[in-house]
């Protein structure tokens, strides 16, 4: 076994070489460099796009499902054919659900009804503004949170009352001398005069884009004007979490039943809960990360060789140091641990700056989507573990080569 005192020396040899060469070495350990750049910046970048994922959909609640006629999250593979053929659901079909759940179990029902501008009488926004109509438990399921005036009520909704609450930004746009002055006041959506009877608490950006631009109403105004035709979400609220998994598989067993979905054939709706919205986006991004692990692995394979090669040739420049070592007693062992150490220092060297620079580049989407920095640590050393297996891997043979010179010929080698 090595002594402590031993391997000191030999990691000191190591960088005393490495710092010989220092524009070869640089070279060589760029390719290292660019290896696990590559996979630390893109693994940066989805956790960050991950973390400001899973901090929206809390939005919906703990322990809140919802049905829908469309998954959470849409990509270009998205089969619109099959969605567009789904029932869409409607408020008898809520209401006929409703019937079926048992007590202590909130059930909501919420829509997007439109997309508009807005205006009070000191600003108006652009036609971008989304309209929300919901039943009072909404504000539960959706975790709505109401810092100024009060939510809807069960006579609001009953009476299609023409009432808003507004989302934090949106107060904000129409309001700017003071969001505190908007309540009681009015807000024109669509061509409709609503009173402002509260304000929402901010939510934060998802991808880049607020959350917290939007009008919502009661759902019975919504229909007064829309129609019983409009199609609706149904969310579903479980007493507490060690109910959660029971309360999501009876619902989904009642909505089957409801649809008339036969034994064996899949739902005709999307249940989403948070877990399943983030499972959907790290398999969306699956294909991502495998890209990124097959680009870096072909660059450390590049960048392993080119270790071995500068290896190779320290271990021809330094024949001579090698004898006189041997011929002073060196062993075999220690010749080895020598070169493979230089190689692992290199291919380390290279990998800590591709770290630092790849987490730093991958936080770059923090700016994007307003999203707060995150360090994959476990990818870090993951990508550092992988330099130490190419160092040694592609270290060990000029290693081995160095160990096993002839002392007499490598005195003799000029």
């Amino acid at each position: 076994m090595m002594g402590l005192r031993e391997i000191t020396e030999m990691l000191r040899q190591a960088l005393t070489a490495v710092r010989t060469n220092v524009l070869r070495s640089s070279l060589t350990l760029l390719g290292v460099l660019i290896g696990v750049f590559s996979i630390i910046a893109v693994m940066t970048a989805i956790r960050v796009l991950q973390s400001n994922l899973e901090g929206a959909m809390t939005s919906l609640g703990a322990n809140t499902l919802q049905f829908s006629r469309r998954p959470a999250i849409v990509t270009e593979d998205t089969d619109w054919e099959k969605i567009m053929r789904r029932r869409r659901f409607f408020i008898d079909d809520v209401r006929r659900f409703q019937a079926k759940i048992p007590e202590g179990t909130a059930v909501a029902a919420r829509a997007s009804f439109a997309t508009g501008e807005a205006s009070s009488r000191f600003a108006r926004t652009p036609s971008t503004i989304n309209g929300e109509a919901v039943t009072p438990e909404g504000f539960v399921t959706q975790t709505w949170v109401v810092t100024a005036g009060r939510a809807f009520t069960e006579a609001d909704d009953e009476a299609g009352r023409n009432i808003c609450v507004l989302g934090a930004d949106l107060a904000e746009k129409l309001f700017p001398f003071g969001v505190e002055s908007a309540l009681g006041d009015t807000v024109k959506y669509l061509g409709v005069n609503y009173t402002v009877v509260g304000l929402l608490e901010r939510r934060g950006a998802m991808f880049g884009m607020s959350r917290d631009s939007f009008i919502a109403i009661p759902l019975g105004t919504a229909l007064r004007r829309f129609g019983r035709d409009l199609s609706l979400a149904i969310q579903v609220q479980a007493p507490d979490r060690d109910s959660f998994d029971e309360t999501v598989e009876f619902c989904r067993g009642a909505m089957r039943t409801l649809r008339k979905v036969a034994p064996g054939d899949e739902d005709d709706f999307e249940v989403i809960t948070n877990d399943s919205a983030v499972s959907q986006f790290r398999t969306m991004t699956q294909a991502v990360r495998l890209g990124a692990a097959a680009i870096s692995s072909i660059a450390l394979v590049a960048a392993g060789i080119g270790i071995m090669n500068i290896m190779l040739v320290s271990v021809t420049e330094r024949t001579r140091e090698i004898g006189i070592r041997r011929a002073i007693g060196a062993k075999k062992r220690s010749i080895l641990v020598q070169f493979v150490a230089e190689a692992v220092l290199l291919s380390q060297v290279g990998g800590l700056v591709g770290v630092v620079l790849g987490i730093a580049f991958g936080n770059l989407m923090c700016f994007l989507v307003s999203a707060p920095p995150v360090v994959p640590w476990d990818w870090a050393l993951i990508g550092m573990g992988i330099c130490s297996a190419v160092g040694i891997l592609f270290g060990t043979y000029p290693a081995w080569k160095a160990a096993n010179l002839d002392p007499i010929d490598s005195l003799r080698y000029e």
